[in-house]
């Protein structure tokens, strides 16, 4: 099960900061995360918990709360 703070940790990692860095709310594109990288951590984190993710909806909201409560969701009805 993929875990919030998990989820920090990639991003983090994907931008070269500190997880501690990214806060829930704060844009992820302006941190620099581009549509690419973003796509690559969702099919990762989709396939590594079997689950279906629609990019689009990720897309509406670029903030690690807005993802973190798609994916929770997305966990609780698999």
């Amino acid at each position: 099960m993929l875990t919030r703070e998990r989820m920090r940790a990639d991003i983090a990692a994907l931008l070269h900061e500190q997880p501690d860095d990214i806060g829930g709310e704060d844009e992820l594109m302006d941190l620099g995360l581009d549509s690419m990288r973003a796509m690559a951590l969702l099919t990762r984190w989709a396939r590594e918990a079997n689950l279906t993710l629609e990019f689009s909806e990720f897309a509406e909201r670029l903030t690690l709360d807005a993802w973190w409560a798609i994916m929770a969701r997305a966990q609780a009805g698999a």
